[in-house]
């Protein structure tokens, strides 16, 4: 019968790419792992991996295996985590994850009072999901997505926390300081500086640029809102950035927000649980906290 320990060995097998790296992330002995594939090979008649040089492969079967447990042990990894909290009267390790790379600061404003408020809580917060956010979601690695885009799925309930206008951020001697909006014509010779998001998923393209049948002179991507502000400063492009950040570092760096067409880009940064989880407690707690506080 297919258990937990075949899904755990196939899912460390094909992380660490050999079955004694394997044992040992497992703590246990590499001919007990051997043993306890071969007989459910023999069980199904189908072979989970075969040998490619000092190397293991994964057959089609393997494959299939290891998929099935990414999606089912964090499920019940969780179910486990959230049993040891009743257990201890803890309940608390809060899973969060962001599709939004200018909300950290954001963010930290809401984590400082959360954690005092609930002490005995475990907060993570991670930016890297296998599947997407909304995939992360339902398959129980992360309780909470943070995210300015959010994708309908069933199961899944959206929380607006704040409004916000995504600008340009542009030098204060550019032309376009003086201007109420930019037009996409206005950045035909612009080096346009965004967060690493495929341009598909970018509002600047989607709602501005595209429909214009418009595009930058170039357009680079930057990993952190300080540096894209740096090189806007430094006269080097200009950036589509949400305005409380530039409004934020204006005075300081010397840029300016500019509506990006004459209606401007409106936005909302959300939350992101499943149905029905808004109502334990310090979820609950996290809620609240992120509705007072604000950008």
């Amino acid at each position: 019968m297919l258990d937990r320990q075949h899904l755990s060995i196939l899912r460390e097998v094909d992380r660490m790419g050999s079955l004694t790296a394997a044992a040992e992330r497992l703590n246990v002995t590499q001919s007990a792992l051997s043993h306890t594939i071969r007989k459910l090979e023999e069980r199904y008649g189908v072979s989970m991996w075969e040998k490619d040089g000092r190397n293991l492969r994964l057959t089609e079967a393997g494959r299939y295996i290891v998929a099935l447990a990414q999606r089912v042990l964090p499920q019940i990894e969780r179910a486990e985590d959230v049993l040891s909290d009743y257990r201890y009267g803890q309940r608390g390790s809060l899973k969060i994850g962001m599709e939004c790379h200018p909300c950290h600061q954001w963010l930290m404003g809401v984590t400082k009072p959360y954690l005092v408020d609930w002490p005995h809580v475990d907060l993570e917060l991670t930016t890297s999901f296998a599947f997407g956010g909304v995939a992360a979601l339902t398959g129980y690695e992360i309780d909470i997505l943070i995210t300015p885009d959010p994708i309908e799925a069933p199961s899944i309930h959206y929380l607006p926390v704040f409004d916000y206008e995504l600008v340009l951020a542009v030098p204060a001697d550019h032309s376009l300081a003086a201007k109420d909006h930019a037009e996409p014509a206005d950045l035909l010779d612009e080096t346009l500086f965004t967060y690493p998001v495929p341009p598909e998923r970018l509002d600047v393209f989607t709602h501005f640029l595209a429909p214009a049948n418009c595009r930058p002179r170039h357009h680079r991507n930057v990993e952190t809102t300080e540096m894209m502000l740096q090189l806007v400063a430094a006269g080097r492009g200009v950036s589509a950035i949400p305005n409380w950040l530039v409004r934020r570092e204006a005075a300081e760096l010397g840029v300016r927000p500019v509506s990006i067409g004459k209606s401007g880009i409106q936005k909302s940064i959300h939350l992101g649980l499943r149905s029905g989880e808004e109502a334990v407690d310090f979820i609950a707690g996290f809620l609240a906290t992120s509705r007072m506080a604000s950008a």
